[in-house]
């Protein structure tokens, strides 16, 4: 398996060792993106990106913020029209499409984000496959998913979608099958002429105040915009993924 990389944060903190800092969850994914292509010698500013699985559009705005121009695709019409409603002028396309069958021009793209996919396709060869499609031959594949361990089917399976007072996905929207390890993930890209060249894990700084933002959620007393302002995240390039982890590969 490719090692996890090291991210060229400033100033991290120090715990047990590892080198940590405290983000939102969409600043995990852009620190770990911004922080990947400057150490690859990469500019954003003028570049193409496509989020695949933008949702409600943070991580589609923040990457416009850096200079990207941006199309983002979510299944979801919902969802789409949401990311439209909160829309602040960015570089951004929103549309509604699956990341199985994405429908864009190939060779169009120098990053593409896959966010909240992986785990919850019963067809990651396909979308592998468009998202090799899509990237220029210099271009970048970030994603962020799910590792299966003991711990994230707790998570996952259980908390998140199964247990009353917690649930706060649709039933079956996880699986134990869609929850990929590393060394699979790598395995698909490879299978799908992509290079894998790093993995990182992340994680939420406190268990205890995850589990405080999901019942607030389950309750209606917060909506799922407020989750990732009450939970801090941590990236530990040195860790071991126990539930999600980032990771990034390019064409081969």
């Amino acid at each position: 398996m490719t090692p996890i990389v090291e991210l060229d944060s400033p100033a991290p903190d120090a715990v047990d060792g590892r080198h940590i800092r405290a983000l939102t969850f969409q600043d995990v994914r852009l620190e770990y993106l911004t922080s990947t292509l400057r150490r690859l010698g990469i500019d954003t500013a003028g570049r193409d990106a496509l989020v695949i699985g933008g949702g409600r559009g943070l991580l589609a705005r923040g990457l416009a913020d850096l200079g990207f121009r941006v199309v983002a695709l979510d299944p979801s019409p919902k969802a789409t029209a949401l990311a439209r409603q909160e829309a602040q002028g960015e570089r951004v396309e929103y549309a509604t499409a699956p990341a199985e069958d994405p429908g864009l021009t190939a060779a169009s793209f120098d990053v593409v984000f896959c966010t909240d996919t992986f785990e919850i396709t019963d067809d990651l060869d396909g979308v592998l496959a468009h998202a090799s499609r899509l990237l220029r031959p210099d271009g970048v594949l970030f994603y962020d998913t799910v590792n299966r361990t003991p711990v994230s089917r707790l998570i996952y399976l259980g908390a998140f979608q199964a247990v009353p007072f917690t649930r706060i996905m649709p039933r079956r929207r996880y699986a134990a099958a869609r929850l990929r390890t590393p060394d699979e993930v790598e395995a698909a890209l490879a299978a799908n002429g992509l290079r894998g060249e790093g993995i990182c894990s992340f994680k939420p700084r406190s268990v205890l105040g995850l589990v405080r933002a999901v019942v607030a959620r389950r309750s209606g007393k917060i909506t799922d915009a407020a989750i990732p302002t009450m939970t801090d995240f941590v990236l530990e390039p040195d860790g071991r993924p126990v539930v999600t982890y980032l990771g990034h590969a390019r064409p081969r």
